[in-house]
């Protein structure tokens, strides 16, 4: 059985990234770059957070997480692609 994210269902025939990739070379430039600038900034006030909370070791510790959770971060990073890709998209009408 498929998750919810497989391509192999796909009614949009692609995966979240690849969908993404396609919105962000099609989509009106600014606007890819302001939600791109903006998705950038958010990483970097996390890595900052995170660094700040847990010291300078926090890679081991992510590192960590992504192993004893590798389903729950692929599903994650497949629901960021679609989030971006939103918010590029309902920005461009």
């Amino acid at each position: 059985m498929y998750g919810m994210f497989e391509d192999e269902d796909d009614i949009f025939m692609g995966s979240p990234e690849s969908k993404l990739m396609d919105v962000i070379f099609n989509a009106n430039n600014d606007v890819v770059r302001f939600d791109l600038a903006n998705f950038i900034k958010r990483r970097a006030l996390m890595e900052l957070f995170i660094n700040e909370h847990f010291g300078d070791d926090f890679d081991k510790k992510i590192d960590m997480f992504k192993i004893e959770n590798s389903d729950l971060v692929e599903n994650k990073t497949k629901s960021l692609y679609i989030e971006l890709m939103g918010e590029i998209l309902s920005k461009s009408e």
